[in-house]
């Protein structure tokens, strides 16, 4: 199929490599050199960094969290953030530069928490990790030098998803507070049958293939599209999103996520949640790396933007 691309993404797309999740061990490694590659040398200039093990939910292995915590305090806010990966891959490391960006444009603290993988953990395992994480955030705030009532939830594709597992699972067992969350191509739905899915079955970094492995390793194999899937797992099935934290939902144009992301953003309205919704032109799932492409410098900028705001940070 052709795609209409970004002219300044389209030129960067074979440098991109084509990742085959047949040797799942093989993709990490790919995926997690990809991110070092294509986001360069990280830069710790005033930052402190340091890593908690927090208690992991219900007897599970302790949860890694690493923290950033920088020079210049804008807020006493933070950013919890959880990564990307399909539900399968994705580290601390992958994610390092850009959380370490955060901390300084933003001036707050983030937090990122590194939970299980499927298929070796599957579903519930990494979102109870982010939950037990969330509550030591929670918890631990007043040493973290932030207000509970300002930790905002981010995170995209997988991540983006969990994010909204997140608000369901914490508005449902009471807490803890999430003021905003960002919810970065987010990937929601099981059931793999809107238009965008059914139709981009071959664009790069993402498409319907990887979209069904992904789902098979978190939900287990039959299951994904059959009755009683959680909506902590799948949040495009929620029925009630009534009482939810304010959202910020992006999209892009060539992306089989796109439509499962606008569609829970239409449903977040229905529900009287405040949603703001962005779809970039030209785009694919995960095309923002290509980072000097005009279009990705506005994704980044206003993401950056929706982030103050929501933490109550004035930005330079």
């Amino acid at each position: 199929m052709t795609y209409a691309f970004d002219p300044e993404i389209a030129a960067a797309i074979s440098m991109l490599p084509q990742t085959d999740f047949s040797d799942l061990p093989a993709a990490r490694r790919q995926i997690r050199e990809l991110g070092a590659t294509m986001l360069g040398e990280p830069d710790t200039t005033g930052i402190t960094v340091r890593e908690e093990l927090v208690p992991g939910p219900d007897g599970a292995p302790d949860v890694r969290v690493r923290i950033y915590v920088p020079d210049r305090i804008a807020a006493p806010a933070a950013v919890f953030d959880v990564h990307g990966g399909g539900f399968i891959a994705g580290d601390l490391e992958m994610g390092h530069p850009g959380y370490l960006r955060l901390a300084r444009e933003l001036g707050v603290v983030v937090v990122a928490v590194d939970y299980r993988l499927a298929p070796e953990a599957p579903f519930p395992a990494g979102l109870e990790d982010c939950f037990a994480a969330l509550v030591w955030t929670a918890k631990h705030a007043s040493e973290l030098g932030v207000d509970p009532a300002r930790i905002v939830i981010h995170g995209g594709s997988a991540g983006g998803g969990l994010c909204a597992g997140l608000a369901l699972l914490a508005r449902d067992r009471g807490g803890p507070a999430i003021a905003f969350q960002y919810l970065g191509i987010p990937e929601l739905d099981d059931r793999l049958d809107t238009p965008s899915m059914r139709a981009f079955v071959d664009t790069p970094l993402w498409n319907r293939p990887k979209a069904e492995y992904s789902w098979d390793c978190y939900l287990g194999e039959g299951v994904r599209g059959t009755e009683g899937v959680p909506v902590y797992a799948a949040p495009a099935r929620a029925t009630d999103l009534t009482n939810l934290p304010p959202a910020y939902i992006s999209a892009m144009e060539f992306d089989p996520l796109r439509d499962e992301g606008i569609a829970y953003a239409h449903a977040l309205l229905a529900a009287g949640v405040t949603v703001e919704l962005h779809l970039f032109p030209g785009t694919f799932h995960g095309s923002a790396i290509v980072e000097h492409a005009t279009v990705s410098k506005r994704e980044a900028a206003e993401r950056l933007a929706v982030l103050a705001r929501a933490l109550g940070v004035e930005l330079d």
